[in-house]
């Protein structure tokens, strides 16, 4: 079992490299942004709107609600209405999790998918399913925006921590 720091550090890991990808995604033009590139959730807004969807659903199934429907990518004309909606949604989920007590991540979560079937899990696994969708699908939009001609930003979980100030390791003395 992952501890509530383990997964909060996941959390933060997710919603740096989201902000990171979405920064990239805004030098696109709006037609770039809108493509459809035959990808498994079409083009960059496709992709990214199943990213935050997907982060939005498993959210509300951690409240105890199922939602039944995705968003819909046509919501977002370009990616700054994108990104303002995943800040709500981060914002929410923030507090949700600050509210969690850590008894509460190794219980069983029942939820049900967008077509109704149930399921179980204990929440730290579900959290960390989250993260590691995000981490898939944050690569096909890198692909994508290089097809533009784009540089994506490196956004291993490495480079995060970095950012944060890991700490330093000294060398090893033989």
């Amino acid at each position: 079992m992952l501890a509530k720091d383990d997964l909060r550090r996941l959390l933060d890991y997710g919603s740096w490299a989201n902000r990171k990808l979405v920064r990239a995604a805004a030098t696109l033009g709006t037609d770039d942004f809108k493509r459809e590139l035959g990808g498994s959730h079409g083009g960059v807004r496709g992709t990214l709107t199943h990213i935050m969807g997907a982060e939005w659903i498993w959210l509300e199934r951690w409240k105890g609600l199922s939602p039944t429907k995705r968003i819909d990518e046509g919501e977002f004309q370009n990616v700054l209405q994108l990104r303002e909606r995943w800040k709500a949604i981060e914002a929410h989920r923030d507090a949700w999790f600050d509210s969690l007590r850590e008894r509460e991540l190794v219980e069983i979560l029942r939820y049900r998918t967008l077509d109704g079937k149930p399921y179980g899990a204990p929440l730290w696994q579900l959290v960390q399913h989250v993260v590691n969708h995000g981490s898939y699908h944050r690569g096909a939009v890198s692909h994508m925006l290089r097809q533009f001609g784009g540089k994506p930003p490196s956004t291993d979980m490495v480079f995060y921590d970095r950012e944060q100030g890991a700490p330093k390791l000294s060398k090893r003395k033989k």
